[in-house]
């Protein structure tokens, strides 16, 4: 809002002057509710791994009752046990996790874990929705090198696929410390498909990349084609598991199959 005198200049500075000061104590406020959320973190964290340590302990133990004892009772407390072992792993889920091997390697120890709920299922959903864009993306450049033959075309696809595959290695670790069960084979594909794009991308303008090439074109088509109808389905498949209970929230399309 605009002011039309110096008076009015100096009660809009007063006035913003008592607002910053307020936002400053609300600040403060949240600074040391930020120690304290930490402080909680540790003790919770600390907790979890006091209890899974009586809990192995526990079940150790059961395995060592004797014949006599009544197999009802013990199949209730293996149940108890398994109840117990679940609810500690919900409550991990709201703790920060520390970065594995590649990510640390990649991002270093910056912290990549996300405890609002909502954003894990949206983080999810962007990296479900990534695949799909890129799926199609590579379908039209595949198609386009099968109809034109231009260097930079092929260049532009290979590169496009180094890019998609790294990125994905990074987006599917993020995932695994946010709780996702990612198979590792799933993951395993995807740092090998990495190696194997370097390779196409630095694969010389010669006559086998020539021969090669029809056989490779006709091959993105065909995968780009599988993936979206892939994704497509497994998507409601996926949809339909997780209302039954059967899967976890944090579960990709791959795992709905």
């Amino acid at each position: 809002m605009e002011v039309n005198s110096y008076d009015e200049c100096v009660n809009e500075l007063n006035q913003v002057s008592a607002d910053i000061r307020d936002l400053q104590a609300l600040n403060k406020d949240y600074l040391n509710t930020l120690e304290q959320v930490v402080e909680l973190q540790e003790k919770c964290m600390k907790q979890i791994s006091h209890q899974r340590y009586r809990l192995a302990v526990l079940s150790k133990s059961m395995k060592k009752l004797p014949p006599s004892a009544p197999s009802e009772s013990v199949e209730k407390l293996k149940s108890n046990l398994w109840k117990r072992r679940e609810n500690l792993a919900d409550i991990e889920q709201t703790l920060p996790k520390e970065n594995g091997r590649y990510l640390k390697i990649i991002l270093g120890n910056v912290n990549v874990s996300i405890l609002n709920k909502n954003d894990k299922f949206r983080y999810k959903d962007e990296y479900e929705k990534f695949k799909l864009v890129l799926s199609i993306i590579g379908l039209i450049l595949s198609a386009l090198n099968l109809l034109v033959h231009s260097r930079a075309l092929e260049l532009v696809f290979m590169f496009l696929l180094v890019w998609y595959y790294c990125t994905l290695t990074i987006r599917e670790s993020i995932l695994k410390v946010n709780g996702s069960r990612i198979k590792g084979w799933w993951r395993t594909h995807h740092f090998i498909s990495t190696v194997c794009s370097g390779v196409l991308l630095i694969w010389p303008n010669s006559v086998t990349w020539h021969l090669f090439r029809p056989q490779f074109m006709i091959f993105n088509v065909y995968i780009s084609v599988v993936q979206a109808l892939q994704f497509w389905y497994q998507q409601g498949v996926l949809y339909r598991l997780k209302a039954l209970g059967e899967r976890h929230n944090m579960d990709i399309t791959i795992e709905g199959n």
